[in-house]
């Protein structure tokens, strides 16, 4: 299989187990029920929210990319044994999480955004949008950074690859999903995504983890 494939696959679980989590898109259907936007208007403002936080990402991404390119010429552990056991190790976190969190007893939704504090205090429809567009530039995803050191190896055209599938693979995960919960295909129950979303992460980093161990590049 050619290395870029390998970089691809886990570019693609990686940014599916991110485009996942409930606190991504939930408070936009949530925000949009209130604010009584119609589907084009929701997609929209989910389309240009996502695209923030996605645009953020692959910024400090291509930055780590390229420090991951340049020590690796003279460090080859880190792209190659660091990289992959800090994936691991983070999906250890996410299972402690989400054990803890199964031994903790919650009544309320966990979203990142505030939803309400939205609402309250930004009434106008644009500066709502502005502020979720800041709220999500500003959050990152640290799983992704960390798999650019790993496809570092392979240069620019790794720290490509990764930063294209999840620019394209994101956005439209998180439109679709948007789309299907505020269609109510509705009914369809959220809890497994909303209260498990640390061992799906969890799941999908020690696998990309495991495969970056083992994949010669």
């Amino acid at each position: 299989m050619h290395p870029l494939l390998h970089v691809f696959i886990g570019s693609f679980l990686l940014s599916i187990a991110h485009a996942l989590i409930p606190s991504h898109w939930l408070p936009l259907v949530a925000i949009g029920r209130t604010e009584k936007w119609h589907q084009k208007e929701l997609l929209t403002v989910t389309f240009i929210t996502s695209l923030s936080h996605v645009s953020s990402t692959v910024i400090i991404g291509i930055t780590v990319g390229f420090l991951g390119y340049k020590l690796s010429e003279s460090f080859y552990f880190i792209s190659r044994i660091i990289a992959p056991a800090i994936l691991i190790l983070l999906s250890f976190i996410y299972f402690y999480l989400e054990y803890k969190h199964k031994h903790t007893h919650h009544n309320h939704q966990h979203h990142n955004i505030d939803i309400n504090d939205i609402i309250q205090k930004k009434r106008n429809k644009h500066s709502i949008i502005l502020t979720l567009v800041v709220a999500m530039f500003f959050s990152p995803c640290l799983e992704i950074e960390i798999y650019y050191l790993t496809a570092s190896q392979l240069g620019w055209s790794g720290i490509f690859v990764v930063s294209a599938t999840y620019l394209l693979v994101t956005v439209c995960c998180i439109l679709l999903l948007v789309y299907i919960a505020a269609k109510g295909i509705s009914k369809l129950k959220w809890y497994f995504l909303e209260h498990h979303e640390k061992l799906i992460s969890g799941l999908i980093l020690l696998i990309v983890g495991l495969l970056a161990f083992f994949i010669e590049y």
